[in-house]
């Protein structure tokens, strides 16, 4: 079975988070799943439904990575998450800050 690594709350960082949302499809990606509220499938928070299953991995992964996103497994399934609490907690503010300046 797959395991995703994930950082510790302590361990992300600024620059991390800012990189990872510095890209506008996984910016997007974010968004989704902060509006869903709940765990989504990577290809159900995909922006765009034509998007190579190769290219929405590595934007999970990088996002993973970041410390934005908590994956698990459901089934054959991935599903995704927005660590909002972790990174609220890491740098008060921010995403909410960011999210709201996007589309400027």
């Amino acid at each position: 079975m797959v395991q995703f690594a994930h950082p510790a709350r302590e361990d992300i960082t600024l620059a991390g988070v800012l990189a990872a949302l510095a890209d506008p499809m996984r910016l997007r990606i974010v968004k989704a799943l902060l509006r869903e509220g709940d765990c989504m499938s990577c290809t159900a928070a995909a922006p765009c439904p034509d998007i190579p299953k190769s290219t929405l991995s590595n934007h999970f992964r990088v996002l993973r990575e970041a410390g934005l996103i908590q994956t698990s497994k459901k089934g054959v399934e991935n599903r995704n998450v927005v660590r909002e609490a972790d990174i609220n907690a890491r740098f008060p503010g921010l995403l909410k800050a960011i999210l709201k300046h996007a589309d400027e």
